[in-house]
């Protein structure tokens, strides 16, 4: 068996976690262990893969024709 671990909700989202429970018939536990594997599993910050992809002034603003000046 794995760690035990304990953790403080807050009101909302206790709630939350009870109506999701209660909706699936899944277990609190198992609720919680399932979207921490997806939270582990997930890209993270997605947007990142772009991050240098696009071309040309670093301050589009001084391009001509598009200042506010």
């Amino acid at each position: 068996m794995g760690h035990t671990i304990s953790v403080r909700l807050p009101e909302d989202l206790a709630k939350w976690l009870d109506e999701m429970s209660r909706k699936t018939g899944i277990p609190k536990a198992k609720l919680i262990r399932q979207h921490l594997e997806k939270a582990r599993s997930a890209e993270p910050q997605r947007f990142m893969r772009l991050a240098g992809k696009i071309s040309g002034p670093p301050d589009l603003s001084t391009r001509k024709g598009y200042s506010l000046k």
